[in-house]
Formats: C-alpha cells, sequence, structure tokens
C-alpha cells in the first residue's frame, strides 16, 4: 500500500494532470470519440461500463460477509471490506459532484457548455469526478489486496472500466483521472487503518 507520502505525491500528480487535461485534452477527446458512437469499439465500451455500477460490489460485499461471517474470518472482511470501500468512494464521489458541479460532455456538446458550476445537483452537472471509475478502482484495489495472484487482470479490468466512460463520452479524460484516484485512495486508506490485520491474516 503507498506510503503517506506516495499518496500526497499522487493526489498532487493528479491534480495537474486533471488541470491540464481540463486546458487541453478533455474537449477534443470527447469530441474525437463523439465521432465514434456506433462503432463496434462503442459497443464493447457500453457493455463494460456496466461493471463500474456499484451495486454489484456493494451487495456481492454483504453477500460475502453474511455467508462467511462463521466460516472464515478472512472472506468475512474481505466482502466487508468490498462493501466500504465502494460505498465510501461513491459517498465522496457524490458529493464532490454536487459540490463542484462540472457540466457532462452531453451539455458542451448540444449546449457549449464547459467547466464548472458548484452547488448543482442535476444529472448533467454532476461529471466531476466519475463515480464509475471511483468504482472501479476502487473495487479492483481491493480484490488486488485479497488476490493478489490476478491482480494484473483486476487492474487491467478497473482500468478498462474506467476509460469506458471516456469512450461513452459520459466523462472526460480529467473526471476519469480524479475517480480512479478516488477510488484506490479511498480503498488504501481503509485497508491502512481497518482492514489490514485481518486481510492479511492467514488462516
Amino acid at each position: 500500500m503507498p506510503s503517506k507520502h506516495l499518496s500526497i505525491t499522487l493526489a498532487i500528480t493528479a491534480s495537474v494532470a486533471v488541470a491540464a487535461s481540463y486546458l487541453w485534452i478533455d474537449r477534443p477527446v470527447a469530441d474525437y470519440f463523439l465521432t465514434i458512437r456506433d462503432g463496434t469499439v462503442y459497443g464493447f465500451f457500453k457493455a463494460l461500463t456496466v461493471l463500474g455500477e456499484s451495486q454489484w460490489y456493494l451487495a456481492g460485499g454483504l453477500l460475502a460477509w453474511a455467508f462467511y461471517r462463521k466460516r472464515s474470518a478472512r472472506a468475512s472482511q474481505g466482502g466487508l471490506f468490498l462493501f466500504t470501500s465502494v460505498a465510501t468512494s461513491g459517498i465522496a464521489a457524490n458529493l464532490l459532484k454536487a459540490l463542484l458541479g462540472r457540466a457532462r460532455p452531453r451539455l458542451y456538446f448540444h449546449e457549449s457548455l464547459y467547466g464548472f458550476d458548484p452547488f448543482h445537483i442535476e444529472y448533467a452537472w454532476l461529471s466531476f469526478p466519475s463515480g464509475h471509475a471511483a468504482t472501479a478502482l476502487g473495487a479492483a484495489t481491493v480484490l488486488v489486496l485479497l488476490f493478489p495472484r490476478f491482480k494484473h487482470l483486476f487492474l487491467v479490468t478497473g482500468f478498462a472500466i474506467a476509460i469506458s466512460r471516456i469512450v461513452l463520452t459520459q466523462h472526460y479524460v480529467g473526471d476519469v483521472i480524479a475517480g480512479s484516484l478516488l477510488g484506490a485512495l479511498v480503498t488504501a486508506l481503509l485497508y491502512r487503518n481497518h482492514f489490514r490485520t485481518s486481510i492479511d491474516a492467514e488462516e
């Protein structure tokens, strides 16, 4: 798990990347993916993006916690870890979305609106950070910690789900960078402060 200094470095780096993306990358990338909305790539990512919906991990985590509660402490805590990570990162993402009020790409395409207008609750103004990306990277990080043998599979899948939001023009690149970092860091903090002992325990 990243140290405190590494976490700070990652946060600063991501902030710079988000700012640069906002200024120079977000709009041209969104314009490009708007042109392939009916292609094979679009269809693939449209199917994949469903895996970024939080209910799968919330329900799966709770079911694992309940099923293994009297069978395996590590498995039970793993389920609770998954649930807590996705729930916490999701709540944080939603609060930031409403607080910051970034216009989604659809407003840019149809009304030429681009930027932030704080304190919105309308869906079209809830672009930053990406909740799907937070869920995908939060869940992927949990699964890497639980099953390190398959870490490459989980990380590639998590990033692919996050990228799907850009391909589908539901979010900008900067939204996905911020959401991904949010999910990963929330998971890292929960692991370090609450779940490390139970997850690392041998049964």
